[in-house]
């Protein structure tokens, strides 16, 4: 690393927790709760085949809207599109459909088990910069310094070489990334369940302080933020509040920057920065999450969630574009989870050929999927779709 040390004190990114003191906790207490009481009602409310394929449309909307914050607008269709091998032939897009895929990727690896313990612990940082940048083009791992103009190669998982600046704070030297990031590891990584809840708020903007890569900060951030509760709610993937975020994405930087600032007086807080403005972004951030989940409770409550499906497959029946018992396969699995390939002869009360070509139909349009010819049918939420199926999850795509 090239850069110099400045021997700065571990202790300047103090408060990295909400004393059990402040006059603030029991409020917070409460959101917290109401976080875990919200998510576990949702996961435990949708059928496993049902989680699986919302888990999936929630990566493709979770890196639209990281991608978003960051000023890349790509949109899950052609995030999907990407995921296909289906680039677009401008350069330009075509780069940002791999970021896209990329990100994906890495969240796929993340809710696939691919952490093995916290996700606050310095190597499972680096391993995700390391994951989502090695699948990144070359054009898309420069990072110009601001001032200087110098054009640096961003090194996935390396650790930046150089001093930087976000706006008027400026992140701690590089030789002594280190031992921030080790004390970073030392005290988010070893909280109890509760408590690593309602510091995710705090890990998210003290890993941005620290400012550890050239580029790819926010998105690290919101992947360990993402990571983290992913691990301690048990949220099977159902819900993100990327989408909160990057909806109220002026509100969101505010309070980051506010984080920034040091201890007003002896009444915010011990440490070197302001714990108050930790406290108003830890309650930004758990109502936020609040926002999503109950958002998400609302756009799959079963029966709406049936009643705008059926309504898409009447239209198809009229239509021709759907066969005509295609409404009782999608009902069926709608209320099960999944069905048995064996039990659709049965059910449609038909010829194991017809039923064959209804299941065939369902699949082109990849509104039913299914991992072999022997495995069950289950539902599936295709970004092109979503508007109908999901109103609201992501903005109708543009042109």
């Amino acid at each position: 690393m090239r850069g110099a040390d400045r021997s700065e004190a571990i202790t300047l990114m103090e408060p990295l927790v909400i004393s059990e003191g402040s006059r603030h906790r029991s409020g917070l207490n409460d959101l917290m709760i109401d976080v875990v009481t919200a998510s576990t009602g949702l996961r435990r409310s949708l059928p496993d085949g049902v989680v699986t394929a919302l888990s999936d449309l929630v990566r493709a909307m979770n890196c639209y809207y990281s991608n978003l914050i960051e000023g890349h607008d790509t949109h899950p269709i052609d995030i999907e599109r990407a995921l296909r091998k289906d680039y677009s032939a401008d350069p330009e897009q075509r780069n940002l459909q791999l970021e896209a895929e990329a990100h994906v990727s890495v969240q796929q690896w993340i809710d696939g088990g691919g952490l093995e313990g916290p996700a606050t612990t310095v190597d499972a940082i680096l391993a995700v910069h390391r994951h989502f940048c090695e699948l990144l083009p070359e054009e898309l791992l420069v990072a110009e310094q601001p001032q200087s103009r110098e054009r640096l190669r961003v090194v996935p998982g390396g650790l930046r070489p150089c001093d930087v600046q976000v706006g008027r704070h400026v992140p701690v030297s590089p030789r002594a990334l280190p031992r921030f990031l080790g004390r970073f590891e030392e005290v988010y990584s070893k909280l109890g369940k509760a408590e690593t809840i309602l510091a995710t708020a705090a890990a998210h903007h003290r890993l941005g302080w620290i400012h550890p890569f050239l580029d790819g900060n926010g998105r690290v951030m919101r992947l360990m933020s993402y990571a983290t509760l992913l691990q301690t709610l048990d949220t099977g993937g159902v819900w993100s509040i990327a989408r909160g975020l990057a909806r109220n994405v002026d509100v969101y930087k505010h309070h980051l920057a506010n984080c920034d600032l040091q201890r007003r007086n002896d009444l915010d807080g011990r440490g070197n920065l302001s714990e108050e403005m930790l406290v108003e972004f830890t309650r930004f951030f758990l109502e936020t999450c609040i926002d999503q989940i109950n958002f998400m409770q609302d756009l799959v409550q079963p029966e709406k969630l049936r009643a705008r499906i059926n309504l898409w497959v009447e239209e198809g029946i009229k239509l021709g574009t759907l066969h005509q018992k295609s409404d009782v396969i999608m009902d069926a699995i709608l209320y099960r989870g999944e069905l048995p390939r064996s039990e659709v002869t049965h059910l449609l009360n038909t010829s194991s050929r017809t039923a064959s070509r209804v299941v065939s139909s369902l699949i082109e349009h990849e509104v039913v999927r299914s991992e072999t010819s022997k495995t069950p049918l289950s539902i599936n939420f295709p970004a092109k779709l979503a508007s109908r199926w999901m109103p609201g999850l992501f903005p109708e795509q543009r042109g």
